[in-house]
């Protein structure tokens, strides 16, 4: 029996199946789903996918490929979600992992045994394994907002929007200004009456273009090419943006409080445009639910026939009991972003939110676990992992906002090269 588990066959699963067979280790995965995709696979039957009909991956094509797996250059600069999943489906068949995935099978508990690991499948079937590798994803589990009042229309999170049918004609408010609900609302503009945006303290515009290149390519070429921190290339993309794009509050969106380079930046094409049109419109944050109205922050009140609560999500692993890992004070809390101190056998992939591309990210996270796993280098004290949280939580604290938003937040270029410094990638 091999002593190496993986939970969920999504991207993260994927690239870590296939960087653990690249060392000739064996390992069981096990799939809720009947197939591979996660997150990409379109009403996935895992339950677990928040992908609705429109949605485009926010990386460009060359930044967004594995290494040695590249994206048909023939595809548009940002893919879909149903190209990505062909493109990683033909990664996993190339490298023979949808083979391996054990489906329709989902992990219902995993608990210490020792110095193993107890796995229960939904089957009743009980394993034990050295090693666990939680690559299931984060974002599965809705974080609803708890406003005063009662709203008598329709109400859903963005989890489970999926297209702009049901908006037809109506008058429609999104809770959020993050990536998915900036799209969703754009999305719904285009058949509802009108659009509302509220935001509680507003985010930085992004463009998907800036002077016909992919954004990314800018800060890529910066960071790669020019060898500038993070922080600095950002800094000169707020001065490009704020000269290609103009001043954002002209078209009713606050500027934040903090510069650009504290937090993750939204990106649209078409939000700015949109409001310009006056398909949508910006107000702060929802004050009280009334009835069919909704009263905001700056005592202003309007109706709504349905709130779409675009507002994230809680990080929760079902099958692990708080008592052992408590997501909402330990994910961010690990070392290498990856290994629980207490619990070195246990291992997350994926379990990161990056100023930069995520899956080329996990890919690398998938060759470190690799390394580990075969005995190229070893995990440190429990002290010494103690301080590289601390180190890590430090930089997180001088670098980005202080709210749950960034609980998972890492440089692409800091923490890829740690990871290859350990590994020797």
């Amino acid at each position: 029996m091999t002593g190496i588990c993986i939970i969920g066959a999504g991207s993260s699963g994927v690239t870590v199946a296939k960087a653990l067979r690249d060392k000739g280790l064996t390992f069981d995965i096990f799939e809720k789903g009947s197939d591979i995709g996660g997150m990409w696979r379109y009403e996935n039957d895992n339950g677990q996918s928040s992908c609705y009909a429109s949605l485009h991956i926010d990386t460009s094509r060359p930044n967004l490929g594995y290494s040695d797996f590249p994206i048909d250059p023939s595809l548009p600069d940002f893919l879909s979600h149903a190209q990505f999943l062909r493109h990683l489906e033909a990664y996993a068949d190339a490298n023979g992992i949808r083979e391996r995935v054990t489906f329709r099978t989902r992990v219902d508990e995993v608990t210490p045994d020792g110095a193993r690991w107890r796995v229960t499948l939904s089957t009743g079937e009980v394993r034990s394994y050295a090693h666990v590798i939680i690559a299931n994803g984060h974002l599965s589990d809705p974080r609803m907002p708890g406003f005063p009042g009662q709203f008598d229309g329709e109400v859903i999170h963005s989890h489970h929007y999926r297209t702009a049918a049901p908006y037809e004609g109506k008058r429609v408010l999104v809770v959020g200004l993050g990536n998915s609900a900036v799209d969703i609302a754009v999305d719904i503009a285009r058949r509802a009456e009108h659009v509302t945006v509220s935001t509680r303290r507003s985010a930085w515009i992004m463009p998907k273009y800036l002077m016909g290149v992919p954004i990314d390519q800018w800060t890529g070429f910066m960071v790669r090419r020019l060898r500038l921190p993070v922080t600095w290339s950002r800094r000169i993309m707020s001065r490009l943006i704020r000269l290609g794009v103009g001043d954002q509050r002209r078209f009713g969106v606050p500027r934040p409080e903090h510069p650009m380079w504290r937090e993750h930046a939204t990106l649209s094409q078409e939000l700015l445009p949109y409001i310009g049109h006056g398909y949508i419109d910006v107000k702060p944050d929802v004050a009280e639910l009334r009835g069919n109205k909704v009263a905001f922050a700056d005592g202003t009140e309007a109706a709504y026939d349905a709130i779409i609560y675009a507002t994230g999500y809680r990080i929760s692993f079902p099958f692990l009991a708080t008592s052992l890992f408590d997501p909402s004070t330990e994910a961010g809390r690990l070392y290498r972003r990856m290994v629980p101190p207490a619990h070195p056998g246990l291992i997350f992939a994926g379990l990161v939110q990056p100023i930069g591309p995520t899956i080329p990210l996990v890919e690398i996270q998938g060759k470190w676990i690799a390394s580990l796993l075969s005995g190229a280098f070893s995990l440190p004290d429990r002290k010494e992992m103690e301080r590289e949280i601390a180190e890590h939580l430090d930089h997180k604290r001088r670098t980005y906002l202080a709210s749950d938003r960034y609980a998972l937040e890492v440089d692409f270029r800091l923490y890829s090269s740690q990871m290859r410094s350990d590994a020797r990638l």
